[in-house]
């Protein structure tokens, strides 16, 4: 039985990789930074207003990208199917758009991610939900409300969305706990940079698995 994407795209078909698809990712994650400045504008919530320079911020970020990336480790020994699917996903469809991709660019794509990703779900959606409820309860139902998107947008399988969600969830409490949004950037660029190395490089083995 050949399996199946959740989109109906076979896993067995093979991905042909495009050189220019490391400039494609790095455009289309820099462009999230324009979103990020013209959503912020529209709903007067300027996502880059917690964003300040700070050693100990960036430290923070570092230390926590750590977390999610033992948790990485972890899945891919963990014998559990939802888990061996997303895992097999992640070999057959993401890994390979990545095949071209040299060291340098894919830091420059996970920088531009981090960045990206967090002024929107953390600057803008999160930001914008707690203002608009108020109080400790609109902390809370911002915190959820951007989790749960950020979980929506990276369903790529249910395990996938899962795990994106309680990423969501990690990067937005980092914020919180902070104050700063460099930390959550600094995080989810480290998380995203170390994470696609690492797994290009185990590739082979994936798949042998």
């Amino acid at each position: 039985r050949v399996s199946q994407f959740p989109s109906g795209i076979p896993l067995d078909e093979p991905i042909t990789p495009s050189p220019h698809f490391p400039l494609l990712a790095a455009v289309f994650e820099g462009g999230l930074v324009f979103v990020a400045l013209a959503a912020g504008w529209a709903l007067g919530q300027p996502p880059l207003q917690t964003l300040h320079g700070s050693w100990l911020a960036a430290g923070w970020g570092c230390a926590a990208a750590t977390g999610p990336l033992a948790v990485l480790w972890l899945c891919l020994r963990w014998k559990w199917r939802p888990i061996e699917r997303l895992v097999e996903v992640v070999n057959r469809l993401v890994l390979p758009l990545f095949e071209h991709a040299r060291p340098a660019e894919l830091a420059i794509i996970a920088l531009l991610a981090g960045l990206g990703e967090e002024a929107l779900f953390r600057g803008v959606v999160q930001a914008v939900t707690a203002d608009w409820i108020g109080g400790a309860a609109g902390v809370w139902a911002g915190l959820a409300v951007a989790s749960l998107l950020f979980g929506l947008v990276h369903l790529i399988t249910p395990a996938y969305g899962m795990f994106a969600a309680l990423m969501g969830l990690y990067l937005g409490l980092l914020w919180l706990w902070t104050g700063n949004l460099l930390a959550p950037i600094v995080a989810h660029a480290i998380y995203d940079f170390l994470a696609l190395a690492y797994l290009r490089r185990v590739r082979g083995s994936l798949a042998a698995d």
